[in-house]
C-alpha cells in the first residue's frame, strides 16, 4: 500500500511526466521487446511504428499520476483498459515484467533525479494499479469461461460477405459447437492469427456489427492501408480481406469491450459515426430496431463507394416509427440520389446536429477516427450536452491502454 510520503512523490513527479513522459515510454518500450520477444505475440506492431502506443501510455500513467489520491476517478479508464487486456489474454504473469522495464526506463532517462526514494514510490504505484487491473481482469475471464469460451477458440467462417469498396463482413460460429455467449450491443471480438512469413501472432480487436441472440456473430473488417509513403499495409485487415474464405478457422476470443449501449435508459438515442465507426453503431441499431426507444442514427463518411450497410440502415429505419436515418457524404458522384443513398453532402456540423436531434435529452454514442471524435465532442459542448450522456470509442491507440494494444 502506497505511503503518504510515496503519494508526495508520484504528486510532484506529474510535472516531469508531462515533459519526459513520451521519452520514458519510448525507453520502456525498446527494453521490453529487446528483453522479451515473445511480447509482440500480444502487441500491435503498427502501433509501435507510429508512435501512438507510446503517446497513449504516457498519457496513462500522467493520469494515474495526477490522480493518485481520487482513484475513483479513473474507473472508467481502468474498466477500459481491463475490456481490452481481456481481448488480449494479459495475464498476471505479465505485469510484474512491464513493471520492471518501466522503472528501468524511469532510471534512465530522469537519470539523477531518479532517486532510490522516486523509484520506490513508483514500484508500490504500479503495485497498487496492478492489483486493481488483475482483479478486474479475473472477473471478466471467469464470466467468458462460464460462457464455455475460455481464451481463443476456434471458428469457421461461414459466410463472408462485402459490405463497401473497404469493408467485408466475417460470419463466424465455433467448430466445436459451443453455444455463442451473449453480447452488449458495441462489443468487439478479437481475432488472433500469424499472417504466413511473420514471426509473431497478431492480434486485432473488430467491432460486432450485429444485434445480440442470433445463431453466428458478425464482424465487418476495413482494408487499413499504411500511415504514409513507405509505411507497411494494414497487415491483418489485408490478410482478411485477400486470403479469408468461407469455409475457412480464425482464432477469436469471447466478446468483450466496454462502449455499450446503456439499457436503464429510456431517453432517445443518437448513434453518431464516422467510417468504419459504423460497426458498433450498426450493432447498436439493430438492437434497438426490436425497442420502442426513440432513434437517430447519423453516419459520415467520404463517398458512397466506401458506405457500408446503407440499404440496410434505410430498411432498419423504416422499420418502425421513432428511428431516423442521416447520411453524410463528403462527395456525391452522378449517379447517387438523394434519401436513398445520402441526405447530406459535406461533413456534419452544429447547424445539421442540432436540426436531428429528437430532444433535448438524449444519450449519445459516438465511434469513429480520434479527429471526428474531437469535432462532435465540440459540438456537442456548444450544444450543451452533459458530459455524462456521451459515450465514445475511437478506432486508435487508446489513451488508456497500459500494456498493450
Amino acid at each position: 500500500m502506497l505511503t503518504e510520503s510515496q503519494r508526495e512523490i508520484i504528486r510532484a513527479t506529474v510535472p516531469v511526466l508531462r515533459q519526459y513522459g513520451e521519452q520514458i515510454t519510448k525507453q520502456f518500450y525498446k527494453d521490453l521487446f529487446e528483453a522479451n520477444p515473445s511480447l509482440w505475440n500480444i502487441f500491435n506492431p503498427a502501433n509501435q511504428r507510429s508512435g501512438g502506443q507510446a503517446s497513449s501510455l504516457a498519457g496513462s500513467i500522467l493520469s494515474y499520476a495526477a490522480n493518485i489520491d481520487q482513484l475513483e476517478r479513473l474507473s472508467g479508464m481502468v474498466d477500459r483498459i481491463a475490456h481490452k487486456h481481456g481481448s488480449l489474454e494479459v495475464q498476471p504473469e505479465h505485469y510484474p515484467i512491464v513493471g520492471h522495464h518501466l522503472l528501468i526506463a524511469i532510471r534512465k532517462v530522469l537519470g539523477e533525479a531518479a532517486t532510490d526514494a522516486v523509484i520506490d514510490a513508483w514500484a508500490a504505484a504500479y503495485g497498487q494499479l496492478a492489483e486493481i487491473m488483475i482483479g478486474r481482469e479475473k472477473a471478466l475471464y471467469d464470466e467468458a469461461r462460464a460462457a464455455g469460451w475460455d481464451g481463443f477458440k476456434e471458428c469457421l467462417v461461414i459466410r463472408k460477405e462485402r459490405e463497401s469498396l473497404s469493408m467485408v463482413s466475417l460470419y463466424l460460429r465455433p467448430v466445436d459447437g459451443t453455444p455463442l455467449p451473449a453480447f452488449r450491443p458495441g462489443q468487439y471480438l478479437s481475432v488472433k492469427l500469424r499472417v504466413p512469413g511473420q514471426d509473431h501472432d497478431q492480434i486485432r480487436q473488430y467491432s460486432l456489427s450485429i444485434a445480440p441472440g442470433g445463431r453466428f456473430y458478425r464482424i465487418s473488417v476495413r482494408r487499413e492501408h499504411g500511415l504514409g509513403t513507405g509505411t507497411p499495409e494494414g497487415l491483418i485487415s489485408n490478410y482478411l480481406h485477400d486470403r479469408i474464405e468461407e469455409g475457412d478457422t480464425l482464432q477469436v476470443h469471447a466478446p468483450i469491450g466496454d462502449f455499450v449501449l446503456d439499457e436503464t435508459s429510456d431517453r432517445p438515442v443518437v448513434l453518431l459515426s464516422a467510417g468504419s465507426g459504423i460497426t458498433p453503431t450498426i450493432s447498436m441499431l439493430e438492437h434497438l430496431a426490436s425497442g420502442a426507444r426513440t432513434v437517430r442514427f447519423i453516419h459520415a463518411t467520404t463517398e458512397r463507394a466506401h458506405h457500408a450497410f446503407g440499404a440496410h440502415v434505410r430498411r432498419l429505419a423504416r422499420s418502425r416509427p421513432g428511428i431516423e436515418a442521416a447520411i453524410f457524404y463528403e462527395a456525391v458522384g452522378p449517379d447517387d440520389v438523394a434519401g436513398v443513398h445520402y441526405d447530406a453532402v459535406g461533413r456534419l456540423d452544429d447547424a445539421a446536429l442540432a436540426a436531428r436531434l429528437p430532444s433535448a435529452d438524449c444519450d449519445f454514442y459516438v465511434c469513429g477516427p480520434a479527429g471526428f471524435l474531437a469535432v462532435v465532442d465540440a459540438m456537442l459542448d456548444r450544444l450543451g450536452v452533459p458530459k455524462a450522456r456521451r459515450h465514445s470509442e475511437a478506432f486508435v491507440p487508446d489513451p488508456n491502454q497500459l500494456l498493450a494494444a
